[in-house]
Parts: C-alpha cells; sequence; structure tokens
C-alpha cells in the first residue's frame, strides 16, 4: 500500500460494522506483536463490549478507512480508574500490518487528541508496550508526547521479557489551571 493522500483516508468515529476490522488487527497485534501485552487475543463480542463500554463512557473510538476498508483504530479511555485521574486518559492506536509507516496512525492519534482536547481531558498518557516499538514511540514524539519514564521487563511475552515506555502529552490548558470536570 502506497502512503494514502487524504481522499484515500477517511476517520470517523468506530461504527458496530467496523468491530470485525477492528478485531482483526487487535488479534494480529496480540499474537505477534508486543505492543499489547495480552497473550490470547479477544474474539469479536469481547471486543465490541470493550468499545460499546468505552463509547458509553463518553471516550471518543475512531476508526481509519483506506479504501473502504478498516485500516487502523483508535481510544482513549480512562488513565485509572480513581476520581482524581478523571482530568486524564491514556490513548491506544493500532494500525494494520500494511498500513503501517503510511500515516494512518499519525492521523488517528491527531484527531483522538483533538477530540480528547475538546473533551476537556487535561493530559494523554502512552503506556507503549516494548521499549523497541520503535514506530509507537515515534509517532508519539512526532506529536508532542514528552518521554516520562520506562518500566524495565514488566511484562514477559514470546520468551522474551519487555519494558513499558511511558509517555505524556498535555491536553489544552494541562495543569496551568483547575480542573472544572
Amino acid at each position: 500500500m502506497t502512503r494514502p493522500n487524504e481522499t484515500d483516508l477517511t476517520l470517523r468515529a468506530c461504527a458496530a460494522e467496523d468491530i470485525a476490522g477492528v478485531h482483526a488487527i487487535y488479534s494480529e497485534a496480540v499474537c505477534n506483536g508486543t505492543a499489547s501485552f495480552e497473550l490470547t487475543p479477544p474474539g469479536p463480542e469481547e471486543m465490541a463490549e470493550r468499545w460499546q463500554a468505552l463509547r458509553g463512557a463518553g471516550y471518543p473510538y475512531l476508526v481509519a478507512l483506506v479504501g473502504g476498508a478498516v485500516a487502523g483504530y483508535a481510544y482513549a479511555g480512562a488513565y485509572r480508574p480513581r476520581p482524581a485521574y478523571r482530568g486524564a486518559v491514556e490513548n491506544s492506536v493500532y494500525v494494520r500490518k500494511d498500513c503501517q509507516g503510511k500515516g494512518v496512525g499519525r492521523a488517528l492519534l491527531a484527531e483522538l487528541i483533538a477530540r480528547c482536547e475538546a473533551a476537556g481531558f487535561r493530559q494523554m498518557v502512552a503506556v507503549i508496550g516494548d521499549s523497541d516499538n520503535h514506530g509507537s514511540i515515534g509517532l508519539h514524539r512526532a506529536l508532542g508526547f514528552a518521554d516520562v519514564g520506562v518500566l524495565r521487563a514488566v511484562g514477559w511475552k514470546h520468551g522474551r521479557w519487555l519494558d513499558t515506555v511511558l509517555m505524556q502529552l498535555p491536553l489544552g490548558p494541562g495543569d496551568g489551571a483547575p480542573f472544572e470536570g
């Protein structure tokens, strides 16, 4: 696949008919990658339940379509469940293998940031699986995320220890004003 131009790439809210494509992308990432620390891919029903839970809680969940097919997806969810964290979201971005490195992830993450900022969130946290995940780390840096830490060897997958890279982006006024949410 060549780099999609703006007319080839469509970003929109995820809909029920997109879950099969989301499931396929995530299943491949779980089985063959280190971005997710899940060991067994959830089924399509579980993916639909996760999507519904995030949507029902008011978090953005986006898909990127190229040629009418799901090329990637991104969503935000609660960073942590305790009430004091309510101004912070954690992001997730997954791109179909043949679409990686072609601007799909960047478009998704940029739109996700904009929607979270518009919703009044103040911090976005990226919890990136594997310090060797240079694509995801580079994507987040390119969109302004700062490195805030590495948790060394906290996951065991594919026969090796994996790090978790933490990155953070202030949204809107960030911590420069009280949070009223």
